[in-house]
């Protein structure tokens, strides 16, 4: 019998899993794109089924398809590819589709579709929107079909956050994560059940073939950049190309003392420090507010936050401007460190922008929640944060982060630059609390630190022009 390809040990773990969605991720080399691609063939046999595989672009399906024609005239003889399609059809009528997704309106060209199986090669490219979108193409395609969803990938990219977030810290590697969902049903009648999804870690060391047969491909790895080295070598999920706020450490050993670390254990604020507080607009999209305290240096402690997420990435609730501003009071009459203190609010310049009912800003005031226009220069702002969290000598920051604010400690590390303005931070992302927090150091505008000229052990370039250009050198 010809053997046309047998799974690696963790490939096999990954291909058992029962769940309905499942992410093998981390370092590159752990044959990731094999393993989608002939995951697909598992039910050729029924006519009706019908699966599809997504990469980012059309040039990037480059990879698939000719793993795909390595693998599926042997696996299924007879088996035929359409090129005007971009689909694999077997004899017994099954198909295989591959496509790309570059924009988000192209998730619509599959609205009225159904597949039995959709996997999505570098997860990591896409938005949630895009990826969350195809469960509502995932049906059987007729009787007797399995219903599931697979993706790979690693660290980096505009969705890093979000699947960071669904898969990799929400629970440990192989254990099931559960979420109930709540339906009608034909008769009417309240329906409960579970979704269940699963995190397998892809390591370099897994794929015994690729050791064995370039173990040179490990030396490429250990080549590159530090950023990189950690995320495609290592599967480091902290540490990827592309972040935009390297400086930014979130180190537990050093909430109480508060050095080397921008996230910190909350404390009572003294009485006559300043607080500020800062506001971006969403409705469909999160919204978010921050509160800040300015200390008699114009160091800034983040407080408290509030942010308008469903719990899904980047997925706003919907509250109306009555909600938000009463909300936005209750916060402020109740925490410690805000009541019965003078509250400077800075928003969004957009939502000054009126209309026949009045501008976003003027539904507020009504509401008795006032705001001042923020400066929405996105250059400078970006620059603020990174002079706000560069560290002195004594590794003391101009900007910390209570812990208890979750939503800021998770989304910020994760942003990376845009692919259209290289010099700012990619639109795209889950970047609302990100924005309010530019609004408000905008209000407070501080200058870089004078370090001086510092050697950096090794020869890496981009670690010597990082730590110049933002004073990353840590002692001691």
């Amino acid at each position: 019998m010809d053997v046309v390809w047998t799974p690696q040990p963790r490939q096999a773990l990954f291909m058992s899993r029962p769940e309905w969605e499942a992410f093998y991720g981390g370092a590159a080399g752990g044959g990731k794109s094999d393993v989608l691609v002939v995951e697909a063939l598992r039910q050729t046999e029924i006519p009706w089924y019908k699966g599809i595989l997504f990469r980012k672009t059309y040039r990037q399906l480059g990879e698939l398809l000719d793993k795909a024609d390595r693998y599926y005239p042997r696996a299924v003889p007879g088996a035929r590819y359409n090129a005007q399609q971009n689909c694999w059809k077997f004899p017994s009528g099954a198909k295989i589709y591959f496509a790309g997704m570059q924009y988000t309106k192209d998730r619509e060209k599959w609205q009225g579709w159904q597949f039995d199986y959709i996997a999505f090669d570098e997860l990591t490219h896409f938005s949630f929107d895009e990826y969350s979108y195809m469960f509502s193409r995932n049906r059987p395609s007729g009787p007797g079909t399995r219903t599931y969803i697979r993706a790979t990938g690693n660290p980096g990219g505009i969705g890093h956050g979000w699947v960071k977030q669904r898969f990799i810290t929400v629970a440990p590697p192989g254990v099931p994560v559960k979420r109930k969902l709540e339906w009608i049903d034909a008769k009417g009648e309240k329906q409960t059940g579970w979704r269940y999804r699963v995190f397998i870690p892809a390591k370099l060391q897994d794929n015994l073939a690729l050791m064995k047969n370039s173990p040179e491909y490990v030396m490429n790895l250990s080549a590159l950049p530090e950023k990189e080295r950690s995320a495609l070598r290592d599967g480091n999920w902290d540490s990827f190309s592309g972040q935009v706020f390297t400086e930014w450490v979130n180190d537990s050993d050093h909430y109480e003392d508060q050095k080397w670390t921008h996230v910190i254990e909350p404390f009572r604020c003294p009485k006559h420090w300043r607080i500020l507080m800062g506001y971006d607009w969403g409705y469909s999209k999160p919204f978010a507010c921050g509160w800040y305290a300015v200390d008699e240096r114009g160091k800034m402690y983040m407080i408290r936050e509030l942010y308008g997420c469903t719990g899904d990435p980047d997925v706003g609730v919907q509250w109306d401007v009555a909600r938000t501003a009463a909300e936005i009071r209750r916060i402020e009459s109740e925490d410690p460190n805000l009541q019965g203190r003078r509250v400077e609010r800075i928003a969004d310049p957009a939502i000054f922008q009126g209309n026949s009912e009045g501008s976003i800003a003027e539904l507020f005031e009504r509401n008795h929640v006032y705001f001042e226009r923020g400066d929405h220069e996105r250059i400078a702002g970006k620059m603020q944060m990174h002079y706000r969290l560069q560290f002195d000598e004594i590794g003391e920051p101009m900007l910390q982060v209570f812990n208890t604010c979750t939503n800021f400690i998770r989304t910020l590390p994760s942003l990376v630059y845009s692919s259209i303005d290289v010099e700012d931070v990619d639109t795209r992302q889950e970047d609302h609390l990100y924005d309010q927090c530019r609004y408000v150091l905008m209000k407070r505008r501080i200058s870089p630190k004078v370090r001086e000229k510092e050697e950096i052990p090794g020869d890496d370039p981009l670690n010597l022009y990082e730590a110049k250009r933002y004073g990353m050198l840590r002692r001691g």
